[in-house]
């Protein structure tokens, strides 16, 4: 079974940087991620405290939460992809001069 995720190069990039720096495939830590939230569905009480068990307990906090991301990705970047929170046209840069993401550690 494959799934693909498409990406912008801005959300590619600090995923491939930090694949590279822990010597593994970028799938490696997409897989990784979906490993970690998996198991917190399965493990609330080891895994998460209040708030966190809320967000993976309650069935309309959990659709909200997926379905706010999904419009959120539509018109802007996470806070780790690169450029995020960036107003890049009024720096004077354009929309393929990316800068790393002071959220993103590599």
């Amino acid at each position: 079974m494959t799934i693909k995720l498409h990406l912008d190069h801005a959300e590619y990039a600090p995923i491939e940087r930090a694949a590279a720096a822990f010597g593994c495939q970028p799938e490696d830590l997409v897989y990784a991620a979906v490993n970690l939230y998996m198991l917190r569905l399965g493990s609330f009480t080891e895994q998460c405290g209040p708030e966190c068990k809320k967000m993976f307990t309650d069935y309309e906090t959990m659709k909200a939460g997926v379905l706010n991301m999904k419009l959120a990705r539509k018109d802007n970047l996470p806070l780790w992809a690169d450029s995020a929170g960036s107003v890049h046209n009024y720096e004077g840069l354009g929309p393929d001069q990316s800068a790393r993401s002071k959220k993103a550690i590599y």
